[in-house]
């Protein structure tokens, strides 16, 4: 028989093995520098302080710039894109007065040459001009792909709805069903619109209208205007909405294919350009031998 001691004695020293091993595998976090973590939050990052930075001095920008002739800041493009206004305006300042600075700085050596001092200055001008509306440009085609891009997703947005309308489902539901089973940004600014719309308390088609008014997307108002039809005289617009999805469908064909066309007759004239140049190296040395003899 085992003595009691005996037991005890292993009980107490395999508990301070255990302990032991719990203590070297996971040791406690020193309390002091844990509160003071705690209480003291890490600094920000540099990109953080770097995008904060850009940011005050685009308010900065746009407080004093905004209301200047020839200072345009599209809104509604930018609101598409997900830019601020501050961060716009402020690559167009950064760019316009790189144009303006690098051609007179590029220009020294020959300034010293004899070159006539009002001619970089011109050409900066010009640079600086061009430059400025670079961001427009770029912002346009951007919002333009976008705007194509959330044609493409309402097309199957529509499908969505008239597939949970003919599950007896209600308008509200079936749009907030249909927002749900998609992906891509175009649908999470649906779910926004349609999250919105629960907090403030408004029917669905009104928060889409709204997203209509700020984001310019005429697409979405079809949406909305079918929607409140259903609500209002309790039809069925199962059809509407495939109808509406296949003409859209449609659309958006007819422009693929009308881009792709006007891409074609742009490469026309470099075609012509590159076959005349290959006659003309071809014909060259026959050109050379009838002249010399």
């Amino acid at each position: 028989m085992i003595p009691v001691g005996a037991v005890i004695a292993g009980c107490t020293v395999g508990a301070g093995v255990a302990m032991l091993i719990n203590e070297l595998a996971w040791p406690a976090p020193a309390l002091g520098p844990a509160l003071q973590r705690l209480n003291h939050p890490a600094p920000p990052s540099p990109q953080m302080l770097s995008a904060d930075r850009d940011e005050r001095w685009g308010a900065w920008l746009v407080e004093h710039l905004a209301g200047l002739p020839g200072v345009r800041i599209p809104r509604k493009d930018l609101a598409l894109v997900g830019q601020s206004p501050g961060r716009f305006l402020l690559t167009k300042v950064a760019l316009a007065g790189a144009g303006l600075l690098l051609p007179p700085v590029a220009t020294i050596p020959f300034l010293l040459l004899g070159l006539p001092f009002y001619l970089p200055a011109v050409v900066g001008l010009l640079f600086a001009a061009l430059l400025w509306f670079a961001p427009d440009l770029a912002l346009r085609d951007q919002a333009r792909r976008a705007r194509e891009e959330f044609a493409h997703a309402m097309a199957a947005y529509l499908d969505l709805v008239a597939l949970r309308r003919a599950g007896n489902t209600s308008a509200e539901q079936a749009m907030e069903q249909a927002a749900e089973v998609g992906e891509g940004w175009a649908f999470d600014r649906i779910q926004e619109a349609l999250t919105r719309s629960r907090v403030d308390k408004v029917p669905h088609w009104e928060s889409l209208q709204r997203l209509t008014t700020e984001l310019d997307l005429p697409v979405l108002d079809d949406v909305a205007a079918i929607m409140r039809q259903s609500s209002d005289d309790g039809a069925s617009v199962y059809a509407t909405l495939r109808s509406r999805a296949k003409n859209l469908r449609t659309e958006l064909l007819a422009d693929q294919a009308t881009e792709a066309n006007a891409d074609s007759e742009k490469m026309t004239a470099p075609g012509a350009f590159l076959a005349v140049l290959v006659m003309l190296l071809i014909a060259f040395p026959a050109v050379i031998r009838i002249l010399n003899t």
